[in-house]
């Protein structure tokens, strides 16, 4: 069953901010909050807030002018909140997935609506009502809301930085490997599906993979294109009510790093720069799936053992450090199986092969995953971000933790108890 919710307006085109003064109009907002960073208040900020003022308009703005670096934590939010006069007014998020994240919760939370203006095709994240907040170095997903609209100016966002333009390819290519997860997980796990919902990510990614070199030249058909599949994929998350349709274990990879960078405050990695690599890892775990013919699968379930919860509660533990406890909690349905739960998983597996099989094979080789992303002039290798091979293995052996969801990693992990 999905949910039925008001979709906010989108425009992505050269007169995406025309469209912004003509719904302030109309729905007879007169007073704004603009929030934006030095880069994207140079870019766009400053327009539109003269745009607006130039109508008669009351406009407030909070720009994080002095850090090298914006990140959705409850620093920032106290410092949108500080420059924040109580009165009503309609927020503008100027900027991209941080910025637009840190204006939907202080939106919220203040009662007010909000307006997105992105400045760079560089995440899926811009229609969620979720917010991933860092509070106390810990990442919490919190309720927040949508934007009333989406505008996006393509002149704007062809002039984005590329890495950022790439990180959205990335981010797309994701798509390939989350929707297979999400299939896994309901063939084996019994997890809620949507076929047309998994049909329209999918449509998304493909459209991304056959624009790639334009993609990565930056030309306005193709940031538009990139742009439009990013919101179709935040799309597909609000009709589905959760992530699952954008999100497997090519993102849990991808926020085992973050963690793990912000913990050791290292600089941040663009989060699909991230995701982008990660898909190449898991696309190498669904070629491993293609090679297993049913025997094979047949001897390696045999040989497989029931999981220790001890000792897969001291993995997380080892891993997560003061997260642990959380993780544990989330872990519960496949820490607490049993042995004759476990069995019981194993004949689904075997009995299903052909499924798994059918599954994996629509998944684009590794190969290929490599060869878009360096069209689109984004990162392949984790060496290409400056992750460590401690980086590397945390990821492989201990992100299928952070979520509970069935995953290839979930099943390779059955499969190859020592990988």
């Amino acid at each position: 069953m999905t949910l039925e919710l008001q979709r906010p307006e989108v425009r992505i085109g050269p007169d995406a901010i025309d469209r912004l003064y003509e719904i302030c109009e109309r729905a007879g907002f007169r007073r704004f909050l603009v929030i934006s960073d030095r880069n994207t208040h140079a870019v766009l900020g400053d327009k539109v807030e003269k745009g607006l003022s130039g109508r008669g308009w009351d406009v407030q703005s909070v720009v994080f002018a002095d850090e090298e670096e914006v990140v959705a934590d409850s620093h920032h939010v106290l410092k949108v909140l500080l420059g924040y006069d109580t009165v009503p007014r309609t927020f503008l998020a100027v900027g991209s997935g941080t910025i637009t994240d840190i204006t939907r919760f202080v939106s919220h939370r203040t009662g007010n609506a909000f307006l997105s203006l992105p400045t760079a095709p560089s995440v899926d994240g811009y229609t969620s009502t979720n917010v991933p907040l860092i509070v106390e170095g810990i990442k919490k997903s919190c309720t927040a809301h949508g934007p009333l609209a989406i505008l996006a100016d393509t002149g704007v966002l062809s002039s984005a930085p590329r890495p950022m333009i790439a990180a959205g390819f990335g981010d797309m290519l994701g798509k390939y490997t989350s929707v297979a997860d999400w299939r896994l997980g309901h063939l084996l796990w019994d997890q809620r599906y949507d076929e047309p919902i998994a049909l329209r990510a999918l449509a998304a990614a493909d459209s991304c993979a056959r624009a790639a070199r334009e993609i990565g030249s930056g030309t306005p058909q193709g940031v538009a294109g990139l742009m439009d599949a990013l919101v179709e994929s935040g799309f597909c998350m609000t009709d589905f009510g959760a992530s699952l349709p954008a999100s497997g274990a090519e993102h849990h990879y991808s926020h085992c790093w973050e963690m793990k960078l912000l913990q050791e405050g290292r600089p941040a990695l663009l989060h699909g720069a991230k995701v982008g690599v990660a898909t190449v890892m898991v696309a190498a775990l669904y070629d491993r799936i293609r090679g297993i013919s049913r025997g094979d699968a047949y001897d390696l379930l045999e040989s497989s053992p029931c999981p220790d919860r001890t000792a897969e509660v001291g993995k997380i533990r080892r891993a997560f450090g003061p997260m642990a406890a959380d993780i544990i909690s989330a872990q519960a349905p496949f820490l607490d199986l049993g042995a004759e739960a476990f069995e019981g998983v194993k004949r689904k597996i075997l009995e299903r092969w052909q499924d798994v099989q059918a599954v994996a094979a629509e998944v684009p080789p590794a190969d290929r995953i490599t060869e878009l992303l360096a069209l689109a002039g984004a990162a392949t290798t984790t060496q290409a971000l400056g992750l460590s091979e401690e980086d590397v293995e945390l990821a492989r052996t201990s992100a299928h933790y952070l979520r509970p969801h069935f995953t290839v990693r979930k099943l390779t992990g059955i499969l190859f108890p020592v990988a």
